[in-house]
């Protein structure tokens, strides 16, 4: 299996390195890096000050190599209704996206004693690793310990690990 990391605007190689590390470590898969591409028109949504997530999906698809293809993006994204998404993917897909813009906070609010960068970079490896669960067929699982939890908050996404839980690993296999 082949996963094309699609950088969506400014992404700093070690985003793109906790990217491809994750992906190759969970999924034991070959992942290549893109080249940098453009936001895509009309994704940028002046009412919110956001960009919608489906446009950037649209474009990893579009642009992707892989069977699988992730754009990663510090820009703010939002999908329907919700204030915000950190990724977004769609099941069984072959596109999905992830946004560093509010995993970026100074601190894990006391849960470890790692400095605020390597906070940072278990939070886009858990994010990457979890939108490319999805393109697996994985939905949502209630192992708060799972990456393929749910968490809304960077606080949820701390919580969890970097790894598939016993039951999403069969799943997959």
């Amino acid at each position: 299996m082949l996963v094309d990391i699609v950088p969506v605007g400014n992404v700093p190689a070690n985003v793109k390195r906790a990217a491809s590390t994750a992906l190759r470590s969970v999924y034991d898969c070959d992942v290549t890096i893109n080249d940098a591409q453009s936001v895509p028109n009309g994704a940028y949504d002046a009412d919110r000050n956001q960009y919608t997530a489906e446009t950037f999906i649209q474009l990893a698809e579009r642009v992707g190599r892989g069977e699988k293809n992730i754009a990663v993006t510090p820009h703010d994204l939002f999908y329907r209704r919700r204030n915000y998404v950190f990724g977004l993917a769609y099941l069984d897909g072959s596109g999905s996206v992830v946004s560093t813009y509010r995993l970026q906070t100074s601190s894990d609010g006391g849960f470890s004693n790692q400095s605020a960068e390597d906070i940072f970079q278990d939070r886009v490896r858990k994010e990457i690793v979890h939108e490319i669960g999805h393109t697996y067929g994985l939905e949502h699982c209630d192992n708060n310990r799972c990456v393929m939890n749910f968490s809304p908050t960077v606080r949820e996404v701390d919580i969890k690990e970097e790894n598939l839980c016993g039951s999403c690993q069969r799943l997959i296999s």
